[in-house]
């Protein structure tokens, strides 16, 4: 078929090591949960990835975390890129697990910042009892890197 969208889908996929480079260089996220009508709700996400998850935390009491204890399916997005040509990007189809306890917010924020040494802000420390930890298992991931396309459409 001549207009077959495969070809150009196999194309434009990030490899493993891609991957891996693409997710270690652009650590924001929009995570998506759905609300009690069955509406998204977006929110930007700080994330760490850790064997094949997704870490990130958030306050206990916050909207995102009360969609997730009603319904732990999840979306989340990493796409960087300016114009169409240059867009690359990880969509992730998947569980959120919480995880309560400082200790778990702590080992979360560990996994977050990586090989980097900066110290967390001493309020930010001070907010792990408030926090619980997000553990996004993926069930479906699609890339995508336009560059590969090399202007052609």
């Amino acid at each position: 078929m001549p207009n077959d969208p495969q070809p150009r889908r196999r194309q434009i996929h990030l490899s493993e090591a891609e991957q891996a480079e693409f997710l270690g260089t652009n650590r924001k996220a929009a995570l998506a949960t759905l609300d009690a009508e069955g509406y998204p709700h977006l929110v930007a996400m700080t994330y760490g990835v850790k064997d094949g998850a997704f870490y990130m935390t958030s306050y206990a009491k916050a909207q995102k975390v009360l969609n997730i204890r009603r319904d732990p399916k999840v979306g989340l997005m990493v796409e960087a890129g300016g114009a169409y040509a240059e867009l690359k990007g990880v969509m992730v189809r998947g569980v959120c697990e919480i995880i309560e306890g400082e200790d778990a917010v702590r080992e979360a924020w560990a996994i977050i910042s990586g090989a980097s040494s900066t110290p967390r802000r001493r309020e930010t420390n001070d907010s792990a009892a408030k926090r619980v930890a997000l553990k996004v298992t993926p069930l479906r991931i699609v890339t995508w890197d336009h560059t590969k396309l090399g202007g052609r459409y």
